[in-house]
C-alpha cells in the first residue's frame, strides 16, 4: 500500500481518531520546546516509527523456537538492529547497550502485552507469542515484499545471535 492509497481509503471510510479535548495548563506543551508548541498526547517520532519497529522485532524473536529471556530483551533488540540494518553494521555506537533503546523496548513490551500479542511468562522468564501475535507477523510478512525480506533478515539475525552465544558458552 502506498501513501495515496492509504489516504484514499481513510477518506472513503471516514475514520475518526478521538483526541483528548482539554489539556491541563501544566501539560500544554512539551518542556524546553518554546519554538514548537506541540500538545502532549500527539504521536511523535518514537510512537510513529521506533516503537512499531521494536514491537515487530520483539514479535519476530518471540515467534522463534528459541524464546528470548525478558532480562536480555533490550540488548537482543539492539544486537538485531545492529546486525540487520546497514547503517548500524560496524558502527561504534553499540546500540545494544543503549539505555534509551532499553527504555523503548520496555515500552514496546508493555504495549505488546497489553494488546495480547505476547505473554510474559514470569516463571520461565521467557516471552511467548500468542496466536494473535503470530497472525500479526504473518500479515506483516504477506503485506509487502520488502517488509517480508527485512522481517526474515531480522529473524535470521536473531538466530545467528543465539547460535553465536551458544557456541561462546561451549568454548568456555
Amino acid at each position: 500500500m502506498n501513501f495515496e492509497t492509504f489516504f484514499d481509503r481513510v477518506k472513503t471510510k471516514q475514520i475518526v481518531v478521538n483526541m483528548p479535548q482539554k489539556v491541563s495548563s501544566e501539560q500544554e506543551t512539551l518542556p524546553n520546546q518554546d519554538m514548537c508548541k506541540q500538545p502532549v498526547g500527539l504521536l511523535d517520532n518514537e510512537a510513529l516509527f521506533q516503537l512499531p519497529l521494536i514491537c515487530i522485532i520483539i514479535l519476530v524473536m518471540a515467534k522463534d523456537r528459541r524464546k528470548p529471556k525478558v532480562a536480555e530483551l533490550g540488548q537482543l533488540v539492539g544486537e538485531c538492529i545492529e546486525s540487520s540494518f546497514v547503517g548500524f553494521k560496524g558502527s561504534a555506537q553499540h546500540i545494544g547497550w543503549s539505555a534509551n533503546l532499553r527504555i523503548r523496548t520496555v515500552t514496546a513490551l508493555g504495549f505488546l502485552e497489553s494488546t495480547g500479542l505476547i505473554i510474559v511468562n514470569n516463571r520461565k522468564d521467557r516471552l511467548q507469542i500468542t496466536e494473535l501475535g503470530k497472525k500479526v507477523v504473518e500479515r506483516a510478512m504477506n503485506w509487502n515484499e520488502l517488509l517480508e525480506y527485512n522481517i526474515a533478515f531480522i529473524s535470521r539475525s536473531y538466530r545467528n545471535i543465539c547460535v553465536s552465544r551458544q557456541l561462546d558458552l561451549e568454548l568456555e
